[in-house]
């Protein structure tokens, strides 16, 4: 089992197994008290269905799963009190206000009076909402409506934080704020977080320890910096001025001394090499004698990106684009049904 490498007591743990037409969700994990954990991965990939089960929404086919000690299948009752949830799809009321929105979601936990009406200025003032909090919510904007989704899932004081692509749709400046909202969560609550996300860069900002998901299986775990330590040397990426149809290129690049891990996907190329900036002009050379046009070519320390593209055998976009397509294929075939 993949777990936490800290030595602290465990806030989380599943080991389980689903089996539901195209779906083929193996998943092992583990949590500790106050970790972030980051599940990265493309869509499609098996994430929303692991927060759904351990937010007890679904069940698995196999296995068991454990949050704040509390078992998700025989006591769900005990694991909805302790968790917040921050869902893909916002769950505010547009017609209320921030204030009311909050209220209520006290109220549903059994909270009341004056320590209710304190934890709903409270998180008003934590996430930048005291101006708008008795604003009715259609008229905010789309950072401040998630920022809202946020304090909702914090309201009753939950052990353990689930947020399920919670930056998906922002704008980057609203991301990068809400970043930050994130971080000082993690920091000033002190709560586990449990964050699934498919930008690369929200991974790597955020995790304290990081899960890669493809197709339904983790295929690594660690710190961000740990997996990209295992990539040695630099990553080297040329922009072809045409596509590879007759996949030339990899060939070519063989007889070259420090260049490996050579892959190639249409017009761009990827290569490691322990000196990126000393192989780039043997590269270029070779390239150049074969006939083949370059674009572009850069030079950088190995990202997530290389990671997953080693991992998987496709780049993290690649990943993406045939989830895309697999999604919307699906979407065709229902309508042709109706």
């Amino acid at each position: 089992m993949a777990g936490p490498r800290t030595g602290r007591r465990v806030s989380l743990s599943a080991s389980v197994r689903v089996r539901r037409g195209k779906l083929d969700l193996d998943v092992d994990l583990e949590v500790a008290d106050g970790e972030v954990l980051a599940v990265l991965g493309p869509n499609g990939a098996g994430k929303s269905t692991t927060v759904k089960i351990l937010t007890t929404l679904s069940r698995p086919d196999e296995g068991t799963a454990t949050v704040a000690g509390f078992d998700v299948l025989e006591r769900p009752n005990d694991v909805r009190r302790t968790i917040g949830v921050v869902a893909q799809r916002s769950g505010v009321d547009r017609e209320a206000t921030g204030r009311e929105n909050l209220r209520l979601q006290g109220q549903l936990f059994g909270m009341g009076g004056r320590t209710l009406e304190h934890r709903v200025s409270e998180l008003l003032e934590r996430l930048g909402l005291t101006d708008a909090g008795d604003r009715i919510v259609k008229t905010y904007s789309g950072g401040m409506q998630r920022r809202l989704d946020i304090a909702l899932g914090l309201v009753h004081h939950p052990k353990v934080l689930f947020l399920d692509e919670p930056t998906t749709g922002l704008d980057p400046e609203v991301r990068a704020d809400m970043w930050g909202e994130i971080t000082r969560l993690a920091t000033d609550e002190g709560l586990t977080i449990f964050l699934t996300t498919h930008y690369l860069e929200e991974a790597d900002r955020l995790a304290r320890r990081l899960v890669i998901v493809d197709r339904g299986r983790i295929v690594a775990e660690g710190t961000p910096d740990e997996l990209k330590g295992e990539l040695k040397g630099d990553a080297v990426a040329v922009e072809l001025a045409e596509p590879d149809l007759q996949r030339r290129v990899a060939r070519m690049l063989e007889p070259l001394f420090d260049v490996r891990e050579v892959q190639v996907d249409q017009k761009t190329l990827r290569a490691r090499s322990d000196d990126g900036a000393r192989a780039v002009p043997a590269i270029l050379q070779s390239l150049e004698a074969g006939g083949i046009a370059v674009a572009s070519v850069t030079v950088s320390r190995p990202s997530l990106d290389d990671v997953y593209l080693r991992l998987t055998g496709r780049s993290f976009t690649a990943a993406e684009s045939e989830a895309d397509a697999a999604a919307a294929e699906r979407k065709e075939r229902e309508e042709a049904r109706r």
